[in-house]
């Protein structure tokens, strides 16, 4: 007797996804560190604990939070100076107005007669104010033989009106390391090896990080003049393409800057060097000799074995050809 489950057909309905809604759920699940590079958000939320453990008590610890199930993780990112070109310094802020020409209604009578600024200051005689000691530097507090003076002492506005443009700029601007903007410095190229840090997302790309960075200093190169590279101190350097994210791709490398740091470098000066060739970077050149003799030593056996081998098979072709030929007739 047949079994009655013999005669019984299974069918299991598989709903059709078309590539739009399978790309749907891969944001819902993923997160983008790349181009067409996902990481699933328990990993990336594995390696941010991870992280946040290593930083404990820091201001580089990162938080999370999910917009309309996208997951976005932000907080400072660390990146250290790698450049060898010199940078320029903006001479203005942006948040400093250019101050209008006074207006004829509101002109003193010596500059309606026309004077210099050099006859108006003869002409007007500086204001006069009494400060307590209490109110001078250090500069100011001590005479030539380094004796303290308790007397008051007088400073003129104009002397005033410099100290508070100084404070305004040191208020505007952010330091590189601690140099601020000045005329005489205004290119310079920042120490190799210093680090800095600049608040970011992990929605965000390289060439934006890269504009958050230069707006943040001040500084009037392009941005097409910079990349970022994740450099190991295995010597291996990777560039970051434009369309990666760099706080994510930090994350995902984990937090010990003694293992690989982001270097914001020249596009044109740093060429990439992959993980096999990282692997002798470090070694000294007569070992570096040693090592390329003997790859010639290897490169000149292989060569000689295909040799041999092809030299095999036109000798076997040969005497196969030779076989084949037809006996010659008899005349």
């Amino acid at each position: 007797m047949a079994c009655p489950l013999s005669s019984m057909v299974y069918i299991c309905w598989i709903p059709r996804v078309t590539p739009l809604e399978d790309m749907d759920q891969v944001q819902l699940d993923h997160v983008k560190i790349g181009d067409e590079k996902y990481v699933t958000k328990k990993s990336l939320l594995s390696h941010l604990r991870t992280y946040n453990m290593y930083y404990e008590g820091e201001s580089l610890q990162l938080r999370h939070r999910e917009d309309e199930g996208e997951l976005i993780v932000e907080g400072l990112l660390n990146v250290f100076w790698g450049l060898r070109r010199p940078i320029r310094l903006q001479m203005q802020d942006d948040q400093e107005q250019i101050r209008s020409p006074p207006s004829p209604l509101t002109l003193s009578p010596l500059d309606k007669a026309g004077l210099s600024r050099k006859e108006r200051l003869k002409h007007t005689a500086p204001a006069i104010r009494a400060i307590k000691a209490a109110e001078m530097t250090t500069e100011d507090s001590t005479d030539g033989q380094g004796e303290s003076t308790h007397i008051l002492r007088t400073c003129s506005d104009l002397g005033g009106r410099r100290q508070v443009a100084k404070r305004r700029i040191r208020r505007h601007r952010c330091s590189i390391n601690g140099h601020f903007y000045n005329h005489k410095t205004a290119v310079f190229t920042p120490a190799y090896g210093t680090v800095t840090n600049v608040r970011v997302n992990s929605s965000m790309t390289t060439a934006q990080v890269l504009r958050v960075l230069l707006k943040k200093f001040k500084i009037e190169n392009s941005p097409d003049e910079f990349t970022l590279y994740l450099i190991y101190t295995s010597g291996e350097r990777v560039q970051l393409k434009s369309s990666d994210h760099p706080l994510a791709v930090r994350i995902m490398e984990g937090p010990c800057e003694q293992i690989s740091k982001l270097f914001l470098m020249d596009t044109d000066q740093v060429e990439e060097v992959t993980h096999d060739v990282a692997q002798y970077i470090k070694f000294e050149m007569p070992v570096l000799q040693s090592f390329i003799t003997k790859l010639k030593e290897e490169e000149d056996r292989e060569v000689e074995k295909l040799k041999n081998r092809f030299r095999y098979m036109r000798c076997m072709i040969e005497r196969h050809m030779q076989t084949r030929q037809p006996p010659t007739a008899c005349v």
